[in-house]
């Protein structure tokens, strides 16, 4: 069984334009959740999904910087991207992954993937019942039932998240939810807006090695400084619908 794992990334982010190339600490977001999936030991092969728009070529200039695979496809239908990154990895298995979250976990990427190998459902995510941070999304999904989301989905918001079309078919598919023993979905930890790029910000500096931290110590220093988190608490997510 080969599990590849694919980080999305795209320079054209609505809310914050660019967002995969900002920096933190003195390397960018899209190494920072690069070298982070790295860490697990469940990710498989790596490999980035971006667009062929001529404005994310400076995100294939980065992957060759970082010695990580690059697929290039539709802009829009993500679905379709993923797909066939997947097929150009021969993944029996993809892990999802997405470049907004340069505090994404290996351990929780582990946690989610081990979850899956044990049950062997069609799906399986720490998401759709959440306990992480936002931020430590995590998605694991079959080929088989990758290709029955590329056929069959119709709705665009279904096209441009990748894995609507599963939990919106329940009776089809085999879900497994990841819970984790305390709940922390209160938590924003995602890239999505200036004030969240502030916070991430925040945490990075703050960090010994910001090379080598755990989510346990994102948590540990919110615990001691909480004020941290008025940054961008009232930042409200978008709904899927919104694209």
């Amino acid at each position: 069984m080969k599990i590849a794992t694919i980080i999305q990334a795209r320079m054209g982010s609505v809310r914050l334009p660019g967002k995969v190339m900002l920096g933190l600490c003195g390397k960018t977001v899209l190494a920072r959740v690069v070298e982070r999936v790295r860490q697990s030991h469940c990710a498989g092969t790596l490999i980035v999904a971006t667009s062929t728009q001529p404005g994310d070529e400076v995100i294939v200039d980065e992957c060759r910087r970082l010695r990580v695979a690059c697929f290039r496809g539709s802009q829009n239908d993500v679905l379709d991207r993923c797909y066939r990154a997947a097929l150009e990895a021969a993944a029996d298995v993809v892990v999802r992954i997405c470049s907004d979250s340069p505090l994404t976990d290996p351990e929780v990427i582990d946690k989610v993937v081990l979850g899956f190998l044990e049950t062997k459902p069609d799906y399986t995510s720490n998401t759709l019942h959440r306990s992480y941070p936002l931020g430590l999304d995590v998605e694991v999904i079959t080929i088989r039932a990758l290709r029955c989301c590329w056929k069959e989905a119709r709705h665009a918001y279904q096209r441009s998240h990748v894995t609507p079309f599963v939990y919106d078919n329940p009776d089809r598919f085999k879900i497994c939810h990841v819970i984790g023993e305390m709940d922390h979905s209160g938590h924003r930890w995602t890239l999505d807006t200036p004030e969240d790029y502030e916070f991430l910000g925040a945490i990075y500096s703050r960090m010994p090695d910001p090379d080598c931290f755990s989510w346990h110590d994102v948590l540990k220093l919110l615990d001691n400084e909480p004020e941290l988190e008025e940054i961008n608490q009232h930042i409200r997510q978008k709904e899927l619908q919104a694209g």
